[in-house]
């Protein structure tokens, strides 16, 4: 019987280069936000009036949505 050897690499995280490059994204990000945050926090009511339309249908999959209305039952029982 043959034994597979599985090389094992290195995390990400064990690379400087990807060090490196996770500070400068981390800077970037901050001096972006803090640069164009009355942009970003001007337009957020915007998107949560624009993210209605999608939460509303989204959100009906937990009571079977719209196909499923019957009319209320008055406790009679058809023959």
């Amino acid at each position: 019987m043959m034994r597979h050897q599985h090389e094992t690499r290195p995390g990400w995280w064990r690379s400087r280069l990807n060090w490196a490059l996770i500070g400068f994204l981390a800077i970037a990000g901050f001096f972006l936000f803090t640069e164009h945050r009355a942009h970003v926090l001007g337009v957020l009511p915007l998107v949560l009036v624009a993210l209605c339309p999608l939460l509303h249908l989204f959100g009906h999959h937990g009571h079977g949505g719209h196909g499923a209305h019957r009319p209320p039952d008055d406790g009679r029982k058809e023959p």
